[in-house]
């Protein structure tokens, strides 16, 4: 089956560079690329797929979270200077 590609003039050179730097034509070299990129992805565990189980399981109870994060960030730090202060005998504002 043939395939055709389009490259830049910058990724024409370096694929003709990577070719005979290994001795082969620019076809094989592409066919091997792709061969490899293909293996790669067959054992490649993807993000996604290594933390699924663990998506959503420790929940906050917040459903804003994304849309208020700066808000509940800033309530925290400021409820936890409270604390401070109220540890170290100053005065809450």
């Amino acid at each position: 089956m043939a395939i055709s590609l389009r490259l830049t003039p910058v990724e024409e050179k370096a694929l003709a560079r990577a070719a005979r730097k290994m001795g082969i034509s620019k076809s094989e070299y592409l066919r091997q690329c792709l061969i490899y990129r293909l293996e790669v992805e067959k054992t490649h565990s993807w993000a996604y797929e290594v933390g699924k189980d663990l998506f959503g399981k420790y929940e906050s109870g917040r459903s804003d979270l994304s849309v208020n994060a700066e808000q509940i960030v800033r309530e925290k730090i400021h409820a936890k200077a409270r604390r401070n202060r109220l540890r170290s005998g100053r005065r809450a504002v």
